[in-house]
This record gives C-alpha cells, sequence and structure tokens, in this order.
C-alpha cells in the first residue's frame, strides 16, 4: 500500500453548510464539494492566499463540468451560465469528470502527483530537499528567528496533508523570488527562480447566498471559438511540462482553464509519511526558467504607475476595502491611477448583486511575508456608473472625502512630530497611530452613510473624525508654548495648510 491523499473524495475541504445538520460532515472532498456546491454557503478555507488560489482551481473545474469552458456558436454563454445557476451541477458531469481523472488528484501519486513534479525526487534533477519548515506557512527555516513556534530543521514536525495542500497552493501562486534548492533539467542546473503570478497582489471573488452561486459568479467567457483540448489544466496533460520550455506565444493562455491553473513559476513535490495523512520533507525549486507573462488574471485591480506602466493594486492589510471601491465600481471621479475594474464584474449584474471578498498576502517583491489580507463588503451593483451614474458620481465623492482628510491627518501629525522632535518629516509613531484610529473610523463613517444614501457635504464628517484623531494623537505633548505653537500650525494642513501670498503683478 503506497501512501495516498486523493483530494477528490477525502474529507479535507471546511465548508459552512446553509442547513447544518449532523448527518452532514464539516470537510468534503472536490467531488463533493461540486455535487453539494448549492446546499454550502461558503468555503471555510485559511489562509486567505490560499482561498484565493483554490477559488482560482474550483472556477477550472466549474467551468469544464458544465461546458462553460467553451464559448459554443449555436448557445450564449451566458444564458448557460444562468441555466446552470438554477439548479445543482449535473451529479453524471461530475462523477464522470473525477472518474476521468481519477489518478490525477491523488497529492502523493507516483506519477502525477496534484499540481508537483515528481522528477525532483531523483537525486540528480534535485539533490536536496528544502524540509517541512519550509513548506509550511509561518514556521522558521534555516537560520530564520523562531516567532511563533519553536521549529528547526534537525526534528522537524510533520504537516497534515490538507494544511501541505494549502502551503503547496501559496507556494505556486504567491511564492518568492530569489535563491531555491538547486535543479538540473539537461544542460541547465540552477538556484533560482522568479515570483509567483500573484505574489504581492490582492484578489477580489464575488460571492454569492451559496457556493454555486459564487462559483458561476467567479467564471469568465472564453475566447470565441476556443476548444477544451486547446486549453488544458496542468493535471488534464498528457505528460509533464518541460521546465526549459519558452512561453506560448503570442497569447499564452489564451484559455480561462489555463489562466485560472498556469503561470506559475516554482515546482514543488511534497513527501508523505507511510500513511499519506502526513507531509514529512518537501522539494521547493524552479519549475519555469523563462518568466512567465501575465496570465490576465481576471480577479484583480489594475492601474497605472506614474510613468504609465499597468500594474496589479497590491495589497495591503492597513488598507480597507472600501477604499478600493474606485476599482470594483469603476468610478471615474475619485483617482488619477485610471484603475482597471476586475474582469470578472463586467458581466455580474444579470445574475444580480454580490459581496467581494478580498484575498491576498501583502508582500514585498522578493522575499518578505508581512501579513494575510481578508475583507468582505456587503452586495455591490457593479455597473451602478452606467445605470445611476449620479449615484457612482456621488459614491466617488464620499471614498474621495474619506481618503483626502487621510492624507491631510497623516501629513500633519508627521509636520507636528518633526516640528516638535527637531526632525526630518517622514514616518513618525505619531503616523502610525493616527491611522490606526482615523481609517477605522472613517470606514464606520463611509458604510453608515452609504446605507443612508446621505451623500450630503460628505467632506464634513471625515474631516471632524481627521480633527479628533489629530487631538487624540497630539494632545499629550503639548506642555509648553513651542510644542502647542507647532501642534497648531501643523493643524492648519487638516484644512489645506497656510495659503501662500500671490505675488504683486
Amino acid at each position: 500500500m503506497r501512501p495516498s491523499f486523493d483530494l477528490a473524495t477525502r474529507q479535507w475541504a471546511e465548508v459552512r453548510w446553509r442547513s447544518p445538520h449532523p448527518d452532514r460532515p464539516p470537510r468534503v472532498g472536490l467531488q463533493d464539494l461540486l455535487l453539494h456546491a448549492h446546499e454550502i454557503e461558503a468555503l471555510a478555507i485559511t489562509p486567505p492566499p490560499a482561498l484565493s488560489a483554490l477559488y482560482r482551481l474550483l472556477y477550472a473545474l466549474t467551468a469544464r463540468i458544465t461546458g462553460l469552458d467553451e464559448d459554443r456558436d449555436d448557445e450564449d454563454w451566458e444564458d448557460r451560465r444562468y441555466q446552470a445557476l438554477q439548479g445543482p451541477l449535473p451529479a453524471e458531469a461530475v462523477r464522470g469528470y473525477f472518474h476521468q481523472w481519477a489518478d490525477r488528484f491523488d497529492l502523493f501519486s507516483p506519477r502525477f502527483p496534484f499540481l508537483q513534479d515528481p522528477r525532483l525526487a531523483d537525486p540528480d534533477v534535485c539533490p536536496k530537499s528544502a524540509g517541512v519548515n519550509k513548506l509550511a506557512l509561518g514556521r522558521p527555516a534555516g537560520n530564520n528567528s523562531v516567532w511563533f513556534g519553536h521549529h528547526w530543521d534537525q526534528s522537524p514536525i510533520p504537516l497534515p496533508a490538507d494544511e501541505g495542500f494549502a502551503a503547496l497552493l501559496v507556494w505556486l501562486y504567491y511564492g518568492p523570488s530569489g535563491r531555491c534548492s538547486t535543479r538540473s533539467h539537461g544542460a541547465v542546473s540552477a538556484a533560482d527562480v522568479a515570483a509567483g503570478p500573484l505574489r504581492t497582489s490582492l484578489s477580489y471573488h464575488p460571492e454569492g447566498d451559496t457556493l454555486l452561486q459564487t462559483l458561476l459568479a467567479g467564471l469568465t467567457p472564453p475566447p470565441r471559438g476556443l476548444r477544451r483540448q486547446d486549453d488544458p489544466c496542468p493535471w488534464e496533460l498528457p505528460e509533464l511540462p518541460d521546465p526549459l520550455a519558452a512561453p506560448r506565444e503570442p497569447h499564452p493562455y489564451p484559455g480561462p482553464c489555463s489562466r485560472l491553473t498556469g503561470g506559475w513559476q516554482h515546482a514543488l513535490l511534497l513527501v508523505p509519511d507511510a500513511t499519506g495523512d502526513q507531509v514529512v520533507d518537501a522539494y521547493i525549486t524552479w519549475g519555469r526558467r523563462a518568466k512567465q507573462p501575465s496570465t490576465g488574471d481576471a480577479y484583480l485591480i489594475h492601474q497605472l504607475s506614474q510613468q504609465g506602466n499597468l500594474y496589479a493594486r497590491p495589497a495591503d492589510s492597513g488598507r480597507a476595502l472600501w477604499r478600493d471601491l474606485d476599482g470594483l465600481l469603476q468610478l471615474d471621479n475619485t483617482t488619477t491611477a485610471q484603475p482597471r475594474r476586475p474582469a470578472v464584474f463586467d458581466n455580474l449584474d444579470e445574475l444580480g448583486a454580490f459581496k467581494v471578498r478580498a484575498l491576498g498576502f501583502e508582500q514585498d517583491g522578493k522575499t518578505r511575508d508581512i501579513q494575510f489580507v481578508s475583507a468582505t463588503t456587503p452586495p455591490l451593483l457593479f455597473r451602478i456608473n452606467d445605470y445611476d451614474p449620479r449615484t457612482a458620481r456621488r459614491i466617488g465623492d464620499l471614498r474621495t472625502a474619506g481618503e483626502l482628510y487621510g492624507r491631510r491627518l497623516d501629513y500633519a501629525v508627521k509636520r507636528a512630530w518633526a516640528a516638535i522632535t527637531d526632525s526630518k518629516l517622514g514616518p513618525c509613531p505619531w503616523s502610525e497611530h493616527a491611522a490606526a484610529t482615523y481609517w477605522p473610523a472613517a470606514e464606520e463613517i463611509f458604510w453608515q452613510r452609504m446605507r443612508r444614501q446621505d451623500f450630503q457635504d460628505p467632506w464634513r464628517t471625515f474631516r471632524t473624525a481627521a480633527t479628533t484623531t489629530f487631538d487624540h494623537v497630539t494632545g499629550s505633548r503639548v506642555r509648553d508654548t513651542r510644542s502647542a505653537r507647532a501642534v497648531e500650525h501643523a493643524r492648519l494642513e487638516l484644512y489645506g495648510g497656510r495659503r501662500k501670498p500671490q505675488r504683486q503683478a
């Protein structure tokens, strides 16, 4: 008996049922997940970047099973999606798909381990493993300091297989760049890798009342004339891919399935214990030598830099989700970055109102991981700018007012701190204190006024919140005339700063 952990049948994915019952398990496999998607309220997968990655895999599976991975000439794609929304996914199609690829969803399959490269087990290919501590999120590895748990490479603690799979997903989509284990293929031997396709980014996913609604809402129309044999998922390939192959040109990911499950730079192989219930070691190295082009991800807000380059809006654990409504609702009057709404929201209003779930990982572009990001909005009408441009403009004004007084407050406390401490203007303890106080208050103000449809004088309440925060942060340091003068001069920045006198003609 070889070790096995079949993701299709093993109960590993934690879910929340719409109607909980003692007979319903808290965890299900991929097959039951799709069979009962209409009865499941939501997934309860952690951490957030793992859920973001899993959503992409489930979108691809849903597209395959429903036939929405192809744009048929005789039927409208949106009509077919609407029909699929009316009932459960066809049981025959679900079971037939997993039967067709029965040997491809096993984490520890000897020939095709799910989303892994079995060639790494060859000492001539990858002579040294990375260790389970390197694989696990939050564990120290190598010479790194111990922060959240006492783990060391000489005596690693095995990782449950379901957690190992979550870590595998995060590595594939959000993995770091730079140094990695040495891998040899053909005449090439290298020990460096490019960053994962979603590193530093924040994904926005529509969520409905059921998992079925969520998965169908997350699909995007395929290109006209695309056939599924031209748009394979990694587990559908007849052979292991060539890691030295050049990216496909000119459209390397023409279809939704290869876009959702492509663009990875890393290659991993999980090593199980004798039972297959735990991961005891892992190989982590480069999976492709050539930097893969953008997959055109449909779940990211893209915006322009000052140099005119298009980039994905980065994840920021200190940034509340209401501040991203300029990109989600395509508001025209809010920023100069010209944010572009994620393509997944372009065809949703016909299905109803959906919440937005933001999932990501605040990171730098290379190796430093900072914090997971997860947030949810109330149900939104994503094309409000088309249906009701006046309300859309007022929402934009409300958001702009909150951002304006947040920036003014940040500059004001920095200026007060610099004046009192005789230091240069820049980041300081007061700016962090002010941000931690103002932005939660501003978020509450924004959603309260949105619920009441109160758009009168949008600047007034935000200015009050900024002034209250400024007094709270600076009040304890006003001890003499000099400090009081510095604080009061800095207070003027909340109102736009001191006006410069006009020069005489």
